[in-house]
């Protein structure tokens, strides 16, 4: 894999300059630059929609070529996986874990979507002897806007690029400039080595307030794919409905972690260890609330302390460490906000963290209210709320009472009990003793409320990413209407 020397857009199959400022791209960790991108401007981004256009309705129609092609992706992704692992930490501040983890679920989404290349096509909806063929054609959209951001920056990316271009459509994506590598530049270089046809996928390093809205409201885009902020979400939904595009929106969440009275409580604490700490808290599907019977409560937060404490934390190319840095200096103000305003209200405070560089060591508050600031709000950071609720009923309540509905975790010994209550969650996800991230391209992955639209995973995204074409053909000179027809008039 040689990326060296590699920071350029990819449009209609050509590595270019941008048109646009210089960005600075820097390691999370150190702040050192690691390259200077030139951004692409609105007009490049008109460009690559009118070359994705141009390109998909010939690849649409060969699955051959299709499966040739993301086949050879999968495979540079395999043969690549130690430096991949080693940009991601380096590009994204992810630990060993979490770069391992995101890249074996890429490899994953690649592979299932080879098994739905051929998707496309028809399929009889009745008897081919009868007088009339009825047919349903499954074809691709055509062109996705891909938006994706910055903390699962390649596996965000993939999961939209890979399983639209295996049932026909061409992609004009933009990632996260923070990660432009892992979110972009990687997968370009990727597909080219690949052999994908020019056109089919253009890749835009910018700043969204110099693209403003050209990424979802341009006249060339059939589908729009976000995954980022609820507020930006929003934005991006109203001015694709008010065009008619439709839209996929993963957007921001509050995960609860649920740990019922009869919980296994060692369990229940590696679980919410994992789902809150890892990728420091920067994850969607994170640990947001942990919600824990007060039977268990104290015993829990004595266990979940002592584990939180004993954490590495560093430089993430250290395999040892399982703490990286914040993204950005900005996302580190807001989270120190969040815990100064808690703590100006004097919620207790069982562990409080340090900021050592731009890394943000755990902090644990107790006793926290479900109404709060800090229960309510998505933090992206390594801080954990404590929740005590009064029964398994007050529980589900609690974990309930938010706007976000993505992901869920209830830990109970009773198996059954967990799945009734599980469906009682208004959460598109919910996990029976396991905790709140998780990924399964065989499953529906997405959110309600405030969290989303639409669904990833296989076989929910072919319908994302497809339209069905109804058609009939009528073997007879006369169908039974027209000659009742006929013969009305006749009269």
């Amino acid at each position: 894999m040689n990326l060296k020397n590699n920071n350029k857009n990819f449009i209609d199959g050509r590595w270019v300059d941008g048109n646009s400022d210089i960005y600075n791209l820097r390691n999370p960790y150190d702040n050192t630059v690691i390259t200077a991108l030139k951004l692409a401007n609105q007009e490049q981004v008109s460009n690559a929609f009118s070359a994705a256009s141009n390109a998909y309705k010939a690849w649409s129609s060969n699955p051959t070529l299709r499966k040739e092609v993301l086949t050879k992706v999968k495979k540079y992704f395999e043969d690549n996986k130690e430096e991949i692992i080693k940009l991601l930490a380096v590009e994204s501040g992810s630990t060993y874990v979490k770069s391992k983890l995101e890249l074996d679920i890429t490899i994953e989404c690649i592979t299932a979507s080879l098994n739905y290349v051929d998707e496309i096509g028809a399929k009889m909806l009745n008897d081919a002897s009868s007088d009339k063929e009825s047919i349903c054609y499954k074809k691709p959209k055509g062109v996705i806007s891909s938006i994706s951001s910055f903390n699962f920056p390649l596996f965000l990316s993939i999961r939209t690029i890979i399983p639209a271009l295996a049932l026909g459509n061409a992609v004009v994506h933009k990632g996260d400039i923070q990660t432009a590598y892992t979110g972009g530049i990687l997968i370009a270089k990727a597909l080219e080595e690949a052999g994908l046809p020019k056109g089919l996928f253009n890749m835009l390093l910018a700043d969204p307030k110099e693209l403003g809205d050209i990424m979802f409201d341009h006249p060339l885009i059939d589908f729009v794919s976000f995954t980022g902020s609820t507020k930006v979400g929003m934005h991006i939904g109203a001015v694709a409905g008010a065009n008619l595009k439709e839209v996929a929106l993963e957007l921001g969440g509050n995960a609860p972690f649920i740990v019922l009275r009869d919980a296994n409580i060692d369990a229940a604490v590696n679980a919410a260890i994992f789902g809150k700490f890892i990728h420091q808290g920067q994850i969607c599907m994170i640990v947001n609330r942990i919600i824990i019977h007060e039977n268990l409560y104290d015993e829990f937060i004595e266990k979940f302390v002592k584990k939180a404490q004993l954490l590495k934390f560093g430089n993430p190319l250290d395999r040892e460490n399982i703490i990286g840095p914040i993204i950005n200096e900005n996302q580190i103000s807001k989270i120190k906000s969040i815990i100064e305003n808690a703590k100006n209200k004097n919620t207790p405070i069982a562990l409080e963290g340090k900021q050592i560089g731009n890394i943000l060591t755990p902090t644990i508050f107790t006793d926290v209210d479900n109404d709060s600031e800090l229960a309510q709000t998505e933090i992206f950071g390594p801080v954990a709320s404590m929740i005590k609720a009064h029964s398994d009923e007050d529980a589900i309540e609690k974990a309930n009472h938010t706007e976000y509905g993505l992901s869920a975790a209830i830990f109970t010994s009773d198996l059954k009990k967990g799945e009734e209550l599980a469906k009682n969650l208004e959460f598109g996800m919910t996990h029976v003793n396991d905790q709140t991230v998780a990924n399964d391209e065989g499953a529906p992955f997405g959110g309600v409320k405030k969290s989303g639209i639409g669904r990833f995973g296989f076989p929910y995204v072919v319908d994302e990413f497809t339209e069905l074409n109804w058609v009939t053909v009528s073997k007879a000179d006369d169908t039974k209407y027209t000659q009742e027809f006929q013969g009305k008039q006749n009269l």
